[in-house]
């Protein structure tokens, strides 16, 4: 059974192999991100602090694309579904980020959830013959370096982390709330 926090995110196993532990982290920060997001307005995701223009909006929408991307797009060669498919990332090469202030706290969040939902079904798929972290995504890189099922989840990892940081700093700004 899964501990969960006061905050509802579900604790990484202690003693599990490296899937399990790879995994269990990525759930953490997902739900760290759900939490500092939760209950939110439209102002309220959309508040930016000092001089930069980062958002929790536009970070439930980067944060989105890049499940796609990483799972979808490059682990399992999917095409880009919407939005990503129609958006002009010539022009705007962070369209997620500046195209969240139009849409709902609703749509954001429900956008994000279904990035996580998919994503959670590709890894069950890829490892569902042997486990293997080392299987190399479907889509390589231009160079024709591909990456491993093993980086993509590290670095999903550290991509909330990350954010997860900034979050905390939004969600103060907004309504003065903290915690981990």
């Amino acid at each position: 059974m899964t501990a969960v926090d006061e905050q509802g995110r579900p604790e990484p196993p202690m003693n599990t192999d490296e899937a399990g532990t790879l995994l269990g982290f990525l759930e953490f920060h997902r739900a760290t991100l759900a939490w500092k997001c939760d209950g939110l307005d439209a102002a309220g995701l959309n508040t930016t602090i000092g001089s930069s223009t980062m958002t929790l909006g536009g970070m439930l929408k980067h944060l989105a694309f890049v499940e796609d991307f990483w799972f979808g797009y490059r682990m399992a060669g999917r095409e880009p579904a919407p939005p990503w498919d129609t958006a002009d990332w010539d022009a705007d090469p962070d369209w997620d980020w500046h195209s969240a202030v139009r849409d709902s706290p609703q749509e954001l969040h429900r956008l994000w959830r279904e990035a996580v939902q998919r994503s959670r079904d590709l890894v069950t798929e890829l490892m569902a013959d042997d486990g293997d972290l080392a299987q190399v995504a479907k889509r390589p890189f231009a160079d024709g370096g591909a990456v491993s099922l093993r980086w993509v989840l590290v670095h999903m990892v550290e991509e909330y982390a990350r954010h997860n940081g900034h979050a905390d700093l939004l969600r103060e700004a907004v309504d003065g709330r903290t915690g981990e």
